[in-house]
């Protein structure tokens, strides 16, 4: 697909969604009917690990890049809204135990989002990348009117585990911004790990919470190493742990029974972890994303089941509950983003 298909032009105003990522960016333009005018990924790299200054000026480059492609005119953009991975306050101040793309010390205390916003003299709203992608979910799956009086849980899978509640069709954010980090949760691990596999243990310090299972990181660190010996015969047990647990995916699509032994965990502890949201904010929706949604239909079908399987309703919540996987996910992020900035201008009237 070239850059110029599947591309509108505006017919009003517009908001314009950034999602900032450790290679790229990827922009949107959402215009005031609801429609976005991009349907394809529209990427550059984002330079983040060259530092604030030089990542500040990408993103200002992909706001340039996609209101030229779109040709909308500047005066038409009435805000911008952007992501970025977590952790960070509910303002885009980078925390200073920042996700890995954020490590660098210059990172530490920095206010991406009035950097951005001073930068290109617009509104700028910010979410971390697993509630835009939340936010997004939430809206495509209840469409604008019953978005509004809906509630959702998403939990995202990726090299670690992200979430985002959204209630009434806005993102919880908490007082400090760190509402939705639902991969530090800890779950009760009955019925997810074996007799004898030693509890994971996540990067953050954390013992048996759902990213220390349900993640990248969490198969490398954890399930890799207790099931490979488990299976010496494999064709992966040759390899090396990292390279292994990239090559996993297709082993399960493929009904590799080590792959679906690793799988199964994750599949179950996010099922603990959608346990506790029921008693907690009992959702209309469970959300799940992440490598599943990219993965063929079999195996994200069974997953799903899994999950659902795994998460206790009662019998009420079971009638008014359902689970979904996140659309688009490569374009999420950023739809969400826009999303956000869409109701702020709404809100403002």
């Amino acid at each position: 697909m070239t850059q110029t298909e599947g591309i509108r032009t505006p017919a009003s105003w517009v908001v314009v969604g950034l999602d900032n990522g450790g290679t790229t960016d990827n922009a949107t333009v959402l215009d005031a009917t609801g429609q976005f005018l991009v349907d394809q990924l529209v990427e550059i790299p984002s330079r983040v690990l060259d530092g604030p200054e030089l990542a500040v000026e990408a993103l200002a480059d992909s706001f340039e890049n996609i209101i030229r492609i779109t040709n909308t005119p500047l005066t038409l953009v009435k805000a911008i809204g952007l992501d970025t991975p977590g952790p960070a306050s509910a303002t885009g101040v980078i925390s200073s135990k920042g996700a890995t793309n954020f490590s660098a010390v210059s990172w530490h205390g920095f206010d991406i989002r009035a950097a951005l916003e001073r930068r290109l003299g617009l509104p700028v709203v910010y979410n971390n990348d697993a509630n835009a992608a939340s936010l997004y979910a939430h809206h495509r799956y209840f469409g604008p009117e019953q978005a509004m009086q809906k509630s959702s849980v998403a939990g995202i899978v990726g090299t670690g585990f992200g979430g985002g509640v959204v209630h009434d069709g806005r993102v919880i954010k908490g007082a400090a911004g760190m509402a939705g980090e639902l991969g530090h949760v800890q779950i009760p691990l009955q019925d997810v790990i074996e007799p004898g596999q030693p509890v994971p243990r996540c990067n953050c310090g954390f013992l048996g919470d759902v990213e220390s299972i349900a993640s990248l990181t969490g198969i490398k660190n954890n399930l890799l190493p207790y099931w490979l010996p488990r299976f010496p015969d494999h064709p992966l047990a040759g390899e090396s742990i990292p390279s292994a647990a990239k090559q996993l995916r297709g082993y399960a699509e493929r009904e590799d029974p080590l792959a679906l032994a690793v799988f199964g965990q994750q599949a179950k502890a996010i099922g603990k972890l959608f346990t506790i949201a029921a008693n907690f904010t009992d959702p209309d929706v469970y959300f799940i994303g992440g490598g599943v949604v990219e993965a063929a239909p079999s195996f994200r079908q069974w997953f799903l089941n899994m999950v659902r399987d795994y998460t206790q309703l009662r019998q009420e919540q079971v009638a008014a509950a359902s689970f979904a996987l996140v659309p688009d996910l490569d374009m999420a992020g950023a739809r969400g983003a826009a999303v956000a900035a869409f109701d702020s201008v709404v809100a403002e009237g």
